[in-house]
């Protein structure tokens, strides 16, 4: 089951990138690259989402349907 996470990414003046979400919370990522931030991000909402279930709480998170947007960011 693939769910839809909400990010805020911004670039922070020590030149880092930082995730967060209002849709998990706690879900804080920290990378180099915008590459690397979604992926420390989707590790982190993984293992949130994972505690979240082992306590019985249900996610209020949408499903994946067959089409949808998704921002593509390409370096020139």
């Amino acid at each position: 089951m693939e769910q839809i996470i909400n990010l805020h990414i911004e670039k922070l003046p020590e030149g880092v990138y930082l995730a967060t979400s209002d849709d998990i919370s706690g879900l804080v990522a920290q990378g180099r690259t915008i590459t690397e931030t979604l992926e420390i991000a989707r590790d982190v909402a993984k293992k949130l989402l994972e505690a979240e279930a082992e306590h019985h709480q249900l996610s209020n998170l949408k499903q994946t349907e067959d089409s949808f947007d998704y921002p593509l960011v390409v370096g020139s």
